[in-house]
Order: C-alpha cells, then sequence, then structure tokens
C-alpha cells in the first residue's frame, strides 16, 4: 500500500505544472512576429539580452514573419503554456489585426497571458532624402497635385504605420500608394533606396537613419516634439490636426501559464526593459520605456482594440486572408 502511494505521489508530482521555483531549467525563446530589424525585433533584443542575466538561463529571439505577424502569433498561441515560449509584438498583432482580419485564427483578448506592455514610440513620417517635398505642407500639396501616385511604404497592412497613413489622407484630402511590407525592416531598406517614398514609421525604427542623413523626417505623431529629433515639428505644429498615434511592443505567453510563472515573467520583464542598460539602449533609438504589468497592459489593450477597430471600419480598410 504504501508503495502505492509512493506511486501516486510520484506520479501527481510529474504530472503538476511547472512552477516559478525550478523556472527556468532551460531556453527560454521570444518569439518576433516580423523578420529582423524593425521594432519588435529591436525591443526583443534588448529585453532578451537582460531577461537572459535576469533568469540564469539563455534567451533567444525566433523570427517569425508574416502576414502582419499572424503567422509567428498563431504559433505562440497553439505553444505549450509552460514560459518557455514568449511572443513580444506589436500593435498590429494585438490590438489591430482582429478587426482586419475576419478569419484570424488567434484572439489577441483571449489566447494570451498578457504579461507586459514594454515600450511605445510615436510614428514618423520619413521621406527618402531625394523625394521633394521638405515639408508636410509640400507633401500635402504635392500629394494633391499628383493623386495616387506617391508610394507609403508600410510594415504590413493593418500596421500602425498604415493606418496612421490613411488617416493621414483622410484628414488632409489626399491619397497615396500603400505599399505593404513583410515587416519594417525591409519597408525601411526600400525606403531608403529609393524604392518607395515616404512613410509613417516608427521613431524607434528611423531614429538612427534620420540623424545619419539616409532619410528626411517631416513630423512626429506625438503630442510633443521628441528629444532625439528636437528640430521635427509634431503632426499638429505642421498643421495636421488630431493625429496623435502611438505604436508599441508588448510581451505576452500562450494562455494558461502557471500562475506563479506568469508572476515571475511579469516582474522579469518589466524589470529586464527597466535596466538602466536596456532602458538607455531603448531610449536611445527612440523608445518610451513603460514596462507595465499584465494588468495594466490588459487594460490598456481592450481600449486600443476598441479605437483601431473603429479606425479600420470608417477607412473601409480590409486584408486578404491569414
Amino acid at each position: 500500500m504504501r508503495c502505492l502511494k509512493l506511486l501516486v505521489l510520484l506520479f501527481m508530482a510529474a504530472a503538476s505544472p511547472i512552477h516559478a521555483a525550478g523556472y527556468p531549467e532551460r531556453t527560454v525563446t521570444i518569439v518576433v512576429p516580423f523578420p529582423p530589424g524593425g521594432a519588435s525585433d529591436n525591443t526583443a533584443r534588448v529585453v532578451a539580452q537582460k531577461l537572459s542575466e535576469r533568469l540564469g538561463q539563455s534567451v533567444i529571439v525566433d523570427n517569425r514573419g508574416g502576414a502582419n505577424g499572424a503567422i509567428g502569433a498563431t504559433a505562440v498561441k497553439l505553444a505549450k503554456p509552460d514560459g518557455y515560449t514568449l511572443m513580444i509584438g506589436s500593435i498590429g498583432v494585438y490590438a489591430i489585426n482582429a478587426a482586419l482580419f475576419k478569419d484570424l485564427r488567434y484572439d489577441p483578448q483571449k489566447d494570451f497571458d498578457l504579461l507586459s506592455l514594454l515600450v511605445r514610440t510615436p510614428n514618423v513620417l520619413v521621406a527618402n532624402p531625394d523625394f521633394p517635398a521638405k515639408t508636410v505642407r509640400e507633401l500635402i500639396d504635392y500629394l494633391k497635385k499628383n493623386p495616387d501616385k506617391v508610394t507609403f511604404a508600410s510594415s504590413g497592412t493593418g500596421s500602425s504605420d498604415h493606418l496612421t497613413a490613411a488617416l493621414f489622407w483622410q484628414k488632409t484630402g489626399t491619397t497615396g500608394i500603400h505599399v505593404p511590407y513583410k515587416g519594417g525592416g525591409p519597408a525601411i531598406n526600400d525606403l531608403i533606396a529609393g524604392h518607395a517614398s515616404v512613410s509613417f514609421q516608427n521613431f524607434g525604427s528611423v531614429a538612427q537613419q534620420v540623424k545619419s542623413g539616409k532619410l528626411k523626417a517631416l513630423a512626429v505623431t506625438s503630442d510633443a516634439r521628441v528629444a532625439g529629433l528636437p528640430d521635427v515639428p509634431t503632426m499638429a505644429e505642421a498643421g495636421v490636426a488630431d493625429l496623435e498615434v502611438f505604436s508599441w511592443q508588448a510581451a505576452a505567453a500562450p494562455k494558461g501559464l502557471p500562475a506563479d510563472v506568469k508572476a515571475k515573467l511579469e516582474k522579469e520583464l518589466a524589470a529586464a526593459a527597466m535596466a538602466a542598460e536596456s532602458k538607455q539602449r531603448l531610449e536611445d533609438i527612440g523608445f518610451d520605456v513603460v514596462a507595465t504589468d499584465g494588468a495594466k497592459f490588459e487594460e490598456f489593450l481592450a481600449k486600443e482594440v476598441t479605437r483601431w477597430k473603429t479606425v479600420i471600419e470608417t477607412g473601409g480598410i480590409t486584408a486578404t486572408s491569414n
């Protein structure tokens, strides 16, 4: 009888979920649902380095781009909820895709344990240096004289840079050609090469290119000028009101984490982002470090989902199947 009880206890211990006391015992993977070089990737790589130090285990970044982040997000949804698969993704992945794609294979508010809103950044209206317009006013005039001829690159259909461009067209009575890419990195590369003309890109992704002269900045979508580009006006200062937009990056895991593992990840992810070295690196590339807990992220996400659903429906924006 004692042997039987012992076997039952051993079986129960083996079947029980991993708890924080022994977590992590192996490599943690952060899935970035976009190619290397964009805002999500930049954030993940900074956070992963410090998170690895804090957890005492390797933390690797796995880029799985495509379908505005839906391919990678779906893979994370289907992963085991043991704390060894995380995701750092964008506003598009969490707040936009659900309204944009009718057959989306994940629900951002139901299929993930939300861990932390890590960083936010305004978008910057940037152009290839050879593009004629040097100001927002000049761009508006140029677009009106050349309707549906200027290419606007974005990191994907329904991304914050795409929707910001759509809002810009609506508010200024202009039009452009939307050219979606599979992530911010490829979009920026083509913009620099002159294969696209204009884009609303995350400040954190283009700050260095603007400073080096590879791109020119016409305006920022924040409510105040950004310290990294103090001479660049806000959209309101440039004459376009009510175009305040922030993009953001956040961390989540498959739904169903053990409570103590979830609590540990919330704490360690926020601490990794707020660590002096990480915070400085993130700020250097244009991010404001927020590093909330999961509950605050959940509350924030609900508001963002509602906001972008309204924008998409008002603009009649649609996308092909994922």
